[in-house]
């Protein structure tokens, strides 16, 4: 199931929600062929962080902010996170907890 958004500034994340947008797969290698579609599928496991909620409260109540902020490349799990769609881009809601590595080059 995926919402659909006129404009991605109107998606704030709450908690420790991230927005994330997938990389898409390229569709022509670098020598010019073009990649059959069934090949293409499986979503790539790395992301740009677009926005993050404030942080999750722990058990003593205090707030515990993400790890991540917009603008980070991530690591993500081959599948999950919740889609929105915004336009014909699509992006993803995980938790903090569900991003596998932050990624620095």
């Amino acid at each position: 199931m995926s919402a659909t958004f006129k404009s991605i500034r109107s998606v704030v994340p709450l908690l420790d929600r991230v927005l994330v947008q997938r990389f898409k797969a390229e569709t022509k290698t670098a020598t010019g062929i073009f990649l059959p579609t069934s090949a293409t599928t499986n979503p790539l496991p790395e992301a740009t962080v677009i926005a993050v909620g404030p942080g999750a409260p722990n058990k003593d109540g205090t707030i515990v902010p993400t790890a991540v902020k917009a603008g980070d490349r991530v690591l993500l799990p081959g599948w999950g996170g919740n889609a929105i769609k915004v336009g014909e881009e699509e992006y993803y809601l995980f938790k903090d907890s569900e991003i596998l590595a932050k990624i620095n080059e």
